[in-house]
């Protein structure tokens, strides 16, 4: 096993790599997929604490952190030090990844099994990401681009937004951040929507064939889907229906947001 201390700009390059785990406070994160060696850049670096590379090259994991920060502790350097931190990691696109920041905004770009990114008020793009993704934040948002394969979102007021996604499942849960989701479903896609008062937006293709419902205790319920039919109970709204043959499934609940349906362009 190999261990770096980092203090100022510096370059490393490893053999292979198959899991990575990376931790900081401030500054910026890219996580990249790459076809060439796995890199680790550091551009910039304030902190009266060093960083730590460790290498272990048996079993072909990287891992990048502050010796005091761990996963459990992220919320709490929220009113501690601005450790800021400017980092670029290239790892091959079949690695693992597990990515933590506080307030530190974060890319991670280009992988196809399982990712899984933490954070506390940052704002995280997934880009192209497949395979098994996982995203908790605190109030950082969530942003999500060409979307396959699984994804799980939690967030207490954090933003959920889903562009061109093509989700096996998707699966959101929030307290108060709003989720907007442009999705196209494949057959078996199965989405679930959850917030108690954030709005949640979808649109989907005109031609889209899923099985589709919603509900709410008082939030307001809008389609431009005609097929789908309105039922108001006591302390309860309701929207539903099958859209084209059905298959695919999507359903939104919220307590007191308003859930909207828009049609889309056809696939």
């Amino acid at each position: 096993m190999q261990q770096w201390t980092i203090e100022g700009p510096e370059q490393l390059t490893f053999g292979q790599v198959d899991a990575l785990d990376v931790r900081i406070v401030a500054g910026r994160l890219a996580v990249l997929a790459s076809d060439g060696p796995p890199t680790v850049e550091v551009s910039e670096i304030e902190s009266a604490s060093p960083l730590l590379v460790t290498y272990d090259e048996d079993a072909k994991e990287l891992s990048i952190t502050y010796k005091d920060l761990t996963w459990d502790g992220l919320l709490g350097w929220l009113r501690r030090d601005r450790r800021r931190t400017v980092l670029t990691i290239t790892v091959p696109k079949h690695c693992t990844v597990n990515a933590g920041v506080v307030s530190a905004p974060a890319v991670v770009a280009g992988f196809e099994r399982m990712t899984q990114v933490r954070s506390v008020s940052a704002e995280i793009v997934l880009d192209g990401v497949s395979g098994d993704v996982n995203a908790t934040t605190v109030s950082g948002p969530v942003e999500s681009r060409a979307m396959e394969g699984d994804l799980a979102f939690k967030s207490v007021s954090g933003d959920l937004t889903v562009a061109d996604g093509i989700p096996r499942r998707l699966k959101a849960n929030t307290v108060s951040g709003r989720i907007t989701a442009d999705l196209a479903l494949r057959p078996t896609g199965h989405v679930t929507l959850n917030s108690v008062s954030g709005d949640i937006l979808v649109r989907l293709p005109e031609n889209v064939e899923a099985d589709v419902s919603v509900r709410s205790t008082s939030g307001r319920l809008v389609s431009t889907f005609h097929e789908l039919f309105n039922s108001n109970g006591p302390g309860t709204k309701s929207m539903s229906g099958r859209l084209g043959g059905g298959m695919a499934s999507l359903s939104a609940t919220t307590v007191s947001g308003e859930v909207t349906l828009l049609k889309g362009e056809k696939e």
